[in-house]
């Protein structure tokens, strides 16, 4: 278990800290007050308020359990540990499809705070697998579950 590892940027970690220190302090005593109302409301057995709370109970221990060992094993990667010019996690890559025009923009992020719809893939996605280690300039053979494309690096930087 030791060789377990979470990549992720300095910014997601900070993001998994703050929405654990959320469910332990907050949520966990919004649903202990949930608990204590719906025993007030008589016989457990078909109380659908205290079953109800007990489940999102359960829900917000597993997250909190996740969350801790995620940040346990929490490996932050710098980007200034790569060349400028370099894909990592940590990076915004831009590159353009062959036969396309519109150059597509995606930050590389530890799986734990990929967001594909805020342009945030993480690192075990084909794509960012495919770019990781390459360079401005260099093109690029991903392999999806889509099909096969090629796209050349335009632009790397910081995020």
């Amino acid at each position: 278990m030791a060789d377990k590892s979470f990549p992720m940027t300095a910014e997601g970690k900070v993001k998994l800290e703050k929405e654990l220190d959320d469910l332990k302090t907050i949520k966990r005593q919004e649903i202990i007050e949930r608990i204590k109302v719906a025993r007030g409301f008589g016989d457990l057995s078909e109380n659908s308020e205290y079953e109800s709370a007990k489940d999102e109970q359960s829900s917000n221990e597993t997250r909190i359990s996740q969350l801790e060992e995620m940040l346990r094993y929490a490996h932050v990667f710098d980007a200034s540990d790569t060349a400028p010019d370099e894909v990592s996690i940590g990076k915004k890559v831009t590159f353009v499809e062959e036969g396309e025009d519109d150059p597509e923009a995606y930050s590389i992020v530890g799986s734990a705070e990929s967001d594909p719809m805020a342009g945030k893939i993480s690192n075990d996605s084909p794509i960012a697998k495919a770019l990781i280690g390459k360079k401005t300039g260099d093109v690029v053979a991903i392999e999806t579950p889509g099909g096969a494309f090629n796209v050349k690096i335009t632009a790397v930087e910081s995020i």
